[in-house]
């Protein structure tokens, strides 16, 4: 299926403002397990562990290509097998810098869960244990070590029930902050239904919000002081280093160790 050129998938208002932008059908030449990045960045990721086999003929919405899909391989195995998507540099991934000493980002795209709920961790010999968290998509810290991030959507543990959330770090090495949404994860994303998220930061206000279908979602904030530090004289923005990656579908896009798998399908 091509898209719609009448019909654009970014606004032309937001183009010049697209960092990275990923629609799984472009897949670098002569290597499928690459994907080309349709943002200005021009940063490429990694179809992990999959490569071609993981890109699907899913549609989002008219005019839509394929989609993305990831997921736990062998929930017993203490492996690095899952399908997930991303990019790691322990310098930095210098193409990102736009993420550096911002004031605001926004982390979107379109969802369709195929889980119940965390997967079995696969770190544990107990096969009764699950993750705390089922990773979707983030832009990871300057300093991380493939799982933490400068702005994520995830569904993850909150005072002990499921929520999916928007979490956000303004400085390397800092406090987190997490606005958890107050519908219930299963209704806001329904088995086998295509939504839209996206989750938006203010670093220099403390700000954060989620949306769901263009519309924002209600919710709150798991903490009341001042994470980000912002109460004091700014301007606020996030460090000044290149994040280390993008993840999407799970943390360690350097396959180091898995955490947190979806198995879902992700498309821009």
């Amino acid at each position: 299926m091509q898209a719609d050129p009448d019909r654009p998938r970014v606004h032309p208002a937001l183009r010049p403002h697209l960092v990275a932008f990923y629609d799984f059908d472009h897949p670098v030449e002569g290597d499928p397990a690459l994907e080309r990045d349709q943002g200005r960045s021009g940063t490429e990721i990694e179809l992990i562990n999959g490569g071609a086999a993981m890109r699907v003929p899913d549609h989002a919405y008219p005019g839509s290509g394929d989609a993305l899909q990831t997921r736990q391989i062998n929930p017993a195995t203490a492996g690095n097998d899952d399908w997930k998507a991303g990019t790691w540099s322990a310098s930095g991934v210098g193409t990102l810098r736009a993420f550096a000493g911002t004031s605001a980002t926004t982390v979107l795209g379109w969802f369709k869960r195929e889980m119940d709920g965390p997967a079995p961790n696969s770190s544990t010999a107990n096969l009764d244990d699950r993750y705390h968290a089922i990773g979707l998509a983030g832009v990871l810290t300057g300093d991380s070590d493939g799982h933490g991030v400068r702005a994520l959507l995830e569904l993850i543990d909150v005072h002990g029930e499921l929520r999916l959330v928007t979490f956000g770090r303004r400085l390397d090495g800092g406090n987190s902050q997490t606005f958890a949404a107050a519908e219930d994860w299963r209704t806001l994303l329904p088995k086998g239904e295509r939504v839209h998220l996206a989750a938006t930061f203010d670093f220099a206000t403390g700000a954060m919000a989620l949306y769901r279908d263009g519309q924002p979602v209600a919710g709150f904030y798991t903490r009341d002081d001042d994470p980000w530090r912002v109460s004091g004289p700014g301007p606020h923005v996030t460090t000044a280093s290149d994040p280390r990656g993008i993840k999407i579908g799970g943390s360690f896009p350097q396959d180091t160790r898995e955490a947190n798998p979806a198995t879902a399908g992700w498309t821009a």
